[in-house]
């Protein structure tokens, strides 16, 4: 009970610690779409519609959870991860053991980012993990200006659009999660965007027709994606997104 406490006001504190405050230049509203952990219909299904669209994903990734069964899908494999990178995808860091920052010391998250990098470079060479998402999306006001040193970001869960003065080392990102959204709360993100000019990031995890708490159908996805077509917002990786707002 403790440490979930202790987890909880840290990620709290985390919000309002802003390590890496940044300003968004003047520009057309643009959203990202992320998947965690490693489901294997993440890569498959999701990846298949975001490239229908033009568009390619942003995928957090711990190494511990590559090719191996979870209580709510099979792990992406080795081959699938080479397949996303050269496709386009980014590969994105999560900690190796899926482990929360709010529970790691700075040695230790040290360990699990070495680790997993090392990982991903064993699958392919040139897998560069730019950009970080907090398991769980807890963050830790310890680590985060650690990992502002290694990492050109990181992610919460925290929803709503990235707009006017945004924190590289907290980026926002809504639930593209169909029990916890349906298309008018989508649509909603959508024009929240394109009124204030920001950054939309939704993250997600498996893309299946019965979907885990935590995933949503291809329906779903599908509707995000047509959405953005229809408002004419690029479909971007959170590498991209930085590159266009100079981060």
């Amino acid at each position: 009970m403790l440490s979930g406490l202790n987890g909880r006001l840290s990620n709290r504190l985390a919000r309002h610690f802003r390590a890496v405050p940044h300003r968004l230049p003047a520009h057309a509203p643009m959203v990202s779409f992320t998947f965690d952990d490693a489901p294997d219909s993440a890569a498959g299904e999701g990846a298949s519609l975001l490239e229908a669209h033009g568009g390619r994903g942003t995928y957090y990734l711990s190494g511990s959870l590559i090719d191996r069964p979870d209580d709510h899908w099979y792990g992406l494999s080795n081959d699938a991860i080479v397949r996303l990178h050269r496709a386009g995808h980014e590969i994105g860091c999560h900690t190796f053991s899926h482990s929360r920052a709010v529970d790691l010391d700075e040695n230790a998250m040290t360990r699990e980012i070495e680790r997993n990098r090392s990982h991903f470079r064993d699958i392919d060479s040139s897998i560069e993990l730019e950009n970080f998402a907090y398991p769980y999306g807890l963050a830790s006001i310890w680590r985060k200006p650690q990992l502002a040193k290694i990492f050109r970001s990181a992610r919460g869960i925290l929803p709503g659009v990235n707009s006017d003065v945004i924190d590289l080392q907290f980026l926002r990102a809504s639930p593209l999660v169909t029990s916890e959204i349906d298309t008018d709360g989508v649509d909603r993100y959508f024009d929240e965007a394109v009124a204030s000019g920001g950054w939309l990031i939704f993250y997600g995890h498996d893309v299946v027709d019965t979907p885990s708490p935590y995933g949503c159908t291809p329906a779903l996805l599908g509707h995000a994606l047509q959405a953005a077509k229809a408002r004419n917002m690029p479909i971007v990786t959170v590498a991209e997104a930085l590159r266009r707002i100079g981060a």
